[in-house]
């Protein structure tokens, strides 16, 4: 796990063995078990979650009770709450295994303090929040004006593995569609 995470962080800023170690004693390993929760809807999100291997949803009910799925984090990817975790607010979505799932865990005050003894830890986070920015962004404002088959495409060109690993019908949430129409899509 150690190696993985100092990949991962190296590829954005480089760390020096011993700001390794110290990062590292501060994350807390945790398997999650397929269908349990990292965080509920209403409690706050006090941690920043590394997945090291498996693979998790982020969601939420709409008004009229159905699962509208906003996110899908698997190995290599930070996920949280961003809203929860910065501003102390109950979060508005949960975050779910989809399988088993062990991740790494890193509270809201570790963090400061890694901030404050390991500056470039700071830019490590800024970039990995402009990048989720961007896909954000990008969803919002070039996916989702694509058509349902030009989506559904996209994602299984960009995430190949990714369609096994999960159910159809929350892949159709994510995309907005109906299971219906993405079983079409997939005889297509």
């Amino acid at each position: 796990m150690k190696e993985q995470i100092k990949k991962y962080f190296c590829r954005y800023v480089d760390f020096s063995d011993i700001e390794i170690d110290e990062i590292y004693s501060k994350l807390i390993s945790k398997t999650i078990q397929k269908k349990d929760y990292i965080l509920r809807e209403g409690q706050i999100c006090k941690s920043n979650y590394f997945i090291i291997n498996g693979l998790v949803r982020s969601f939420y009910i709409d008004d009229k009770g159905n699962e509208k799925i906003t996110q899908f984090a698997l190995e290599n990817w930070w996920v949280t709450n961003m809203e929860s975790f910065i501003k102390k607010n109950p979060s508005l979505s949960s975050i779910q295994a989809l399988e088993k799932t062990e991740i790494l865990i890193i509270s809201k005050e570790e963090l400061e303090k890694l901030y404050i003894s390991i500056p470039k830890l700071e830019r490590l986070f800024r970039i990995v929040t402009e990048n989720m920015l961007i896909a954000n962004q990008r969803k919002n404002d070039v996916y989702f004006q694509m058509n349902s088959k030009d989506r559904y495409t996209s994602l299984i060109n960009h995430f190949p593995n990714f369609i096994q690993r999960v159910p159809q019908y929350m892949i159709a949430s994510y995309l907005e569609i109906t299971p219906e129409y993405l079983s079409e899509l997939k005889k297509n």
